[in-house]
């Protein structure tokens, strides 16, 4: 069974920046696609950013020039970049994997299948 642990979040003012980091167990981490994905209260949980196991990677619209997401497949570890931020980034962060061999639809929910515990990041403003 996949475990996924985050960790980095916490309070920071807008304009900061802050890296997440997720750690994964599995001895095929390197060919997981792995996502982040945020929830605000009230909200539904939304896509933030994921890199296939080759390397590639998708970011929403809203994060685009401000959030990089990388791997490192020797620490069975994924992180999040996240640069200038802004108060509507608040929001518990999700680190999910996908362990399937093909991931088509990346940015949805449905195509991971394990998550972790998600920590929380506060914008003020």
């Amino acid at each position: 069974q996949v475990q996924l642990v985050e960790s980095g979040g916490g309070l920071v003012q807008a304009g900061d920046s802050m890296r997440l980091s997720c750690a994964a167990s599995g001895r095929t981490f390197s060919s997981w696609t792995m996502g982040w994905f945020r929830q605000a209260p009230g909200k539904e949980r939304e896509f933030v950013a994921a890199i296939s196991g080759i390397g590639s990677t998708y970011y929403t619209d809203s994060v685009k020039g401000r959030f990089t997401i990388s791997r490192d497949n020797a620490k069975n570890t994924v992180y999040l970049q996240m640069n200038s931020l802004k108060p509507e980034d608040t929001a518990n962060y999700y680190c999910a994997a996908s362990t399937a061999p093909y991931t088509i639809r990346i940015m949805s929910t449905i195509s991971y299948d394990s998550w972790g515990q998600g920590t929380q990041v506060t914008v003020s403003s």
